[in-house]
């Protein structure tokens, strides 16, 4: 079986339902738990890379020193068009080193269960093709992409955040969004934060649950996509 290696970034952001529809499609997980003091390996090889979320922008060295040595393995996997999924910050991460921008704290916040519009873009993209116009997926981000690098394809959009699913090159897909999420993880949500943006846990919660099973459909289908271009490259 095929193993993408997993950078997460945070003790409550691990792959979450994405490793059991990458299971179905045969690719396996190796988790790197990066966060916990976990070493990010220096090559990446011929695995399929997937970057998870965090707290942080993707070149906040500083207060997470492992990030330089994910970026290292995003830039090898561009370069030898190794297949790549960036999730939240994972996307950012991926649009940084491509030669797109980011920019912390910038635009209005999304948490919760969001509408998202596929651009006409997406029509021809290996993972994006044929789903639903207006797919929902949980967001929980405060910084964004504000610049795609050049050559990008635009697959996605949301009313408060335009660059919410693109692809670099062939085999390299960033979402802002997170497709690995149930709603039942928003229960762990920090309250004060979202206080703090004027957001209540529970009405977020109440959403996301309402929104699991359409959702689910969808972001399961990409994930199988990404298994055969992941087992196939």
């Amino acid at each position: 079986m095929t193993a993408a290696l997993v950078v997460q970034h945070g003790a409550s952001g691990g792959p979450g339902r994405w490793e059991g529809w990458l299971g179905e499609g045969g690719v396996g997980v190796d988790v790197v738990a990066a966060y916990d003091g976990e070493k990010v390996p220096e090559r990446l090889g011929r695995r399929p890379l997937i970057v998870l979320g965090g707290g942080y922008l993707p070149d906040d060295d500083e207060r997470a020193p492992w990030l330089a040595a994910t970026r290292e393995l995003v830039r090898q996997a561009l370069e030898a068009g190794t297949p790549v999924f960036g999730i939240c910050l994972g996307g950012q991460m991926l649009a940084q080193v491509a030669g797109g921008a980011v920019r912390g704290a910038h635009g209005r916040p999304e948490f919760g269960s969001t509408t998202l519009t596929l651009r006409q873009e997406a029509a021809d993209d290996p993972l994006f093709t044929g789903l639903p116009e207006h797919p929902t997926a949980i967001e929980n981000h405060v910084d964004a992409i504000v610049e795609l690098p050049d050559g990008a394809r635009w697959l996605a959009e949301s009313e408060r955040c335009p660059y919410q699913a693109f692809r670099v090159g062939e085999n390299a897909w960033g979402v802002q969004f997170h497709p690995e999420t149930t709603a039942d993880r928003i229960r762990g949500w920090n309250v004060e934060r979202l206080r703090r943006h004027g957001v209540d846990r529970d009405e977020l919660h109440r959403a996301a649950v309402r929104d699991d099973a359409a959702a689910a459909d969808v972001w399961r289908q990409v994930a199988l996509r990404f298994a055969a271009v992941a087992s196939a490259a």
